[in-house]
């Protein structure tokens, strides 16, 4: 083949037939090819945004600190969403280097090993945030302190007076969901409770879970005087759970989530949640990934934003 064609294979452009793409991809893969050192890659102004699905407020707030920070650097954000299907990461990765975009942030995604390879193969910079597992140790994270936001709202509770505090955790898989639970139950620990898995049920960060877990954690014969979900949207779930069992917030059971979005204050009652910085998250990783793109070196690989606690109206001592 001639050498403009490699070439444009190798940028990314997408006038090449799939079938002559296939076979110079497979070559370079075959022969390890590596771009000469110090060769700068051509970019469009592009960062690619991962996410697992985009069906939760909690995404939108990522994009919202993505885009602002892309936008005053004058790149563009394409929003894409890889579902637990080989055929959709192959098809992204194939509009990726059709797009030549000049850097990637996953968010909780999940790509197979030789996918990270392909993209280091392209020299298209990584950036994670919220990662569902150990990343490569040249690959940064943001995220935030999930443990002393599992803490400070498991604390919070004890100081109100509650002892039977039911906690609804989201995914296993998830770094930040297993250090929620870490700080409720370092939370518990620390004021001379024992931890009791009776009183953790399982959760997905979405409604119906949140609704599921908490009917469950309500109908036991000690119920919980108070409900600490691992995010906004579960605990918005226990919400309904709490009413449908003739119960009232914060009266008979108080409730707290996590996250902080855009909802939780307009709730009924507004909803006491640890905030975490999700549109500065999303800014810190486009920041990050645009100075990779620009040659910088990242020496600081791993960092956590600081969580708040809001305390409103859905908490209160728990009745005599």
């Amino acid at each position: 083949m001639s050498v403009p064609t490699v070439s444009r294979v190798l940028n990314g452009r997408s006038d090449v037939s799939p079938e002559t793409r296939q076979r110079v991809e497979e070559l370079l893969r075959e022969h390890g090819y590596q771009r000469r050192p110090g060769r700068s890659r051509t970019g469009n102004g592009l960062i690619d945004l991962v996410f697992p699905d985009l069906d939760s407020p909690w995404a939108v707030e990522i994009i919202r600190g993505v885009e602002q920070t892309a936008h005053a650097a004058g790149f563009g954000t394409v929003v894409s969403a890889i579902h637990a299907r080989s055929s959709s990461t192959r098809q992204w990765l194939q509009n990726l280097r059709a797009r030549a975009s000049d850097g990637v942030i996953f968010v909780t995604s999940d790509l197979a090993p030789q996918e990270h390879a392909e993209l280091r193969r392209l020299h298209i910079p990584m950036v994670t945030v919220d990662p569902s597992g150990s990343p490569a140790a040249d690959v940064p994270t943001i995220g935030a302190t999930n443990w002393a936001g599992g803490l400070s709202a498991t604390e919070h509770l004890l100081a109100l007076g509650h002892r039977r505090i039911g906690f609804i955790a989201g995914p296993k898989r998830l770094l930040c969901s297993r250090a929620r639970l870490d700080g409720y139950r370092a939370g518990l620990e620390a004021a001379g409770l024992s931890f009791d898995e009776r009183l953790v049920a399982q959760g997905d960060f979405y409604h119906e879970s949140g609704f599921t877990a908490a009917t469950g954690l309500l109908a036991r014969d000690l119920p919980p005087t108070a409900l600490f979900a691992a995010s906004d949207q579960m605990a918005f779930g226990a919400y309904e759970a709490v009413r449908r069992a003739g119960l009232r917030i914060p009266e008979d059971v108080s409730v707290v989530g996590f996250d902080d979005l855009p909802g939780a204050q307009w709730a009924s009652p507004p909803l006491t949640t640890v905030r975490q910085p999700l549109t500065e998250m999303g800014s810190l990783a486009a920041q990050t990934v645009l100075r990779l793109a620009q040659g910088e070196r990242i020496d600081l690989t791993r960092v956590e934003l600081a969580t708040e606690l809001l305390v409103r109206d859905s908490t209160a001592a728990p009745r005599a």
